[in-house]
């Protein structure tokens, strides 16, 4: 499954943001990359303990738990804390790459990668180049969007961000470990939920939207790990 989520971030949101990176610490975003990844990535990241990472971080999480479209979606059980990347001159590319299964952070938190999540911190008009390409069921499709916006896709899926030719791409990425670990079941279950929605909206509570509802929730018991 691949999924827009239109103006996760705010424009305060987004302004903030841009405040915190006009004074950030960026360091060789190879460090603490996996043996596939560090022959591939060439960016530049923020240390994930330097209070401007925190802090743009603590914004895509309070937008994540406002956001139905992301909860409905993406199930989440863990999210492992966001990340900021940057792509531009002569670090401006990360080659096609799997993501590792799992990822550990601080405080010995352990995240199974079961969703990639990238949120757009650059208006297209910023930068050249610098699509995310995720490779899925034999095509390939390219993500680039306005600042805000953020993509979810499969962590199992091969992805590449093709270089930054002008300017500088930005933004912040993540996993989220599903309580559905079954990228087809959640899509079945976030299927479900958009037409049943849809359906309550347009014909109101009926015995059969009030069996529809159950039916959703005894998949759903019967899918997560809680």
């Amino acid at each position: 499954m691949l999924l827009i989520l239109p103006n996760l971030l705010d424009n305060s949101e987004l302004s903030q943001a841009r405040a915190l990176l006009a004074t950030a610490p960026w360091a060789d975003g190879r460090i603490g990359a996996g043996s596939q990844a560090v022959q591939a990535k060439n960016n530049e990241q923020l240390p994930p303990a330097c209070e401007e990472a925190r802090a743009i971080g603590a914004l895509v999480l309070r937008a994540l738990d406002r956001s139905p479209q992301f909860l409905a979606a993406a199930l989440p059980r863990k999210v492992f804390p966001p990340r900021i990347n940057r792509y531009g001159g002569g670090t401006n590319y990360y080659g096609k790459h799997v993501d590792g299964a799992i990822r550990f952070a601080e405080g010995g938190l352990r995240v199974r990668t079961d969703i990639s999540c990238t949120v757009f911190l650059s208006d297209p008009d910023d930068y050249d180049g610098g699509e995310l390409t995720v490779y899925e069921s034999g095509s390939a499709r390219q993500i680039k969007l306005p600042a805000g916006h953020a993509v979810l896709y499969s962590a199992s899926h091969v992805h590449e961000v093709t270089p930054v030719t002008r300017g500088a791409r930005l933004a912040a990425f993540f996993w989220i470990e599903s309580m559905v670990r079954d990228d087809a079941q959640r899509r079945l279950l976030h299927e479900f939920d958009m037409a049943l929605t849809s359906l309550r909206e347009t014909a109101g509570e009926s015995e059969a939207t009030v069996t529809l509802v159950g039916t959703y929730h005894n998949l759903l018991r019967m899918w997560a790990d809680a």
